[in-house]
């Protein structure tokens, strides 16, 4: 794996002059192409700032955020629309699929809006039919979002995230809106874009059974990495219980765990 995204000295602040409150404060690290990396902390401890940062959906107070050597801090608005478009997938709990729009037809429009598949129509509709058959949503194509559930509303939400190859795959609290079953199908989801599709993930959770899922796991405190765990060869029944004994240190949730 090689390093593509770096990190270095990231601090956020809110407010002005004598309230001012420090979101996150320093923040470095690196991710390498392949990582599937969670980011946990207890609420309030800055990890979807962090997040937020990284996608470029807000700016860095201080410090500098480093994609392929391109500093993206740098970058006017049109620059990051671009670079959005282009290196970035999104997955959100509430899913953010567009309700007067088919299963299928949420998926196909991302990829209109890319100037890749300009006037590629066909390409446009095969490439959409393989990636649901590979998340296992093709049965609902047809469907409009009011008319699945909410696991399948999400798994069409990976879909649409995958479907224009982007580098980067960030997802905010993914499972926080679904139930046990689903969101355990959606974990599952993750794990096979990582070690099938090699997508890179940066995945922000409060709850330590969907960190489980991940390869290493960064712990924020008071808007700072205070502790780092890598898998390796550990299970994800190992790795899980390594998980709850961090969070119980920390204030983190460790309530939802199966």
């Amino acid at each position: 794996m090689s390093e593509f995204i770096r990190i270095c000295d990231v601090e956020k602040y809110y407010g002005q002059s004598n309230a001012v409150t420090k979101a996150v404060n320093r923040v470095s690290f690196t991710v390498n192409q392949g990582e599937f990396i969670g980011i946990m902390g207890a609420s309030g401890s800055g990890k979807s700032t962090l997040l937020n940062m990284i996608s470029t959906i807000d700016t860095v107070t201080a410090g500098h955020i480093y994609f392929e050597e391109t500093d993206i801090t740098e970058m006017n608005d049109d620059q990051l629309s671009d670079f959005r478009m282009n290196n970035l997938g999104f997955v959100f709990q509430d899913f953010n699929l567009l309700d007067t729009l088919t299963m299928e037809e949420n998926i196909t429009l991302a990829m209109s809006l890319h100037k890749e598949w300009s006037g590629k129509k066909n390409e446009i509709g095969k490439r959409c039919t393989e990636m649901m058959k590979t998340l296992g949503i093709e049965e609902i194509a047809g469907k409009f979002p009011y008319q699945v559930s909410g696991g399948q509303k999400q798994r069409c939400a990976c879909a649409r995230a995958l479907v224009n190859d982007p580098k980067l795959i960030l997802a905010d609290e993914p499972t926080g809106a679904l139930d046990s079953k689903s969101s355990r199908m959606l974990l599952d989801t993750f794990q096979k874009m990582n070690d099938q599709l090699h997508a890179t993930i940066l995945m922000v959770t409060h709850d330590a059974f969907s960190a489980s899922y991940c390869k290493r796991i960064l712990f924020l405190k008071d808007g700072e990495i205070f502790h780092e765990m890598i898998r390796g060869t550990k299970s994800r029944k190992e790795f899980l219980g390594e998980i709850l004994d961090v969070l119980s240190l920390t204030g983190g949730d460790t309530s939802d765990v199966e």
